[in-house]
């Protein structure tokens, strides 16, 4: 029996792939993994620099996946906010907060203190929703 190698890529749908490039890279400090084309198709990936073995995959609904109305669809639900959260965990909630909120992401919730732990909530130019979580000393990953 083959055993598992564990989860490579995890992808969320973006409306501009352009755009949460910038985003993913010059605000959030991942950088790219995979980047190319296939005609109209594109294989994104990103990765924070601290998680090498894992890939963040910025993909657009349509062809060859999805057809025009399933992707119409998928772009409404992400920019509603429909889409299952991600989570970042930072060292320190309130201040990447205040440094991402100086860069122009839009914030959802602001830190609160909640069962040890610090929280805040913000969203991708897609309107893909994050939680930016500080974890209490000693707590679970």
């Amino acid at each position: 029996m083959t055993k598992n190698q564990g989860i490579g890529v995890v992808g969320v749908y973006v409306d501009d792939q352009d755009e949460a490039l910038a985003f993913y890279v010059g605000k959030l400090g991942f950088q790219v993994h995979t980047d190319v084309r296939n005609g109209p198709y594109r294989w994104l990936t990103v990765q924070h620099p601290d998680q090498p073995g894992f890939q963040l995959g910025l993909f657009t609904p349509g062809p060859p996946i999805h057809d025009a109305a399933t992707a119409q669809t998928l772009r409404a639900m992400v920019a509603k906010g429909a889409m299952p959260p991600l989570v970042l965990h930072v060292a320190d909630c309130r201040a990447a907060y205040a440094r991402l909120r100086d860069q122009g992401v839009e914030f959802t919730q602001e830190p609160v203190d909640r069962y040890g732990n610090v929280d805040a909530g913000f969203r991708d130019p897609a309107g893909n929703g994050w939680k930016m979580i500080q974890l209490a000393a000693g707590g679970a990953q």
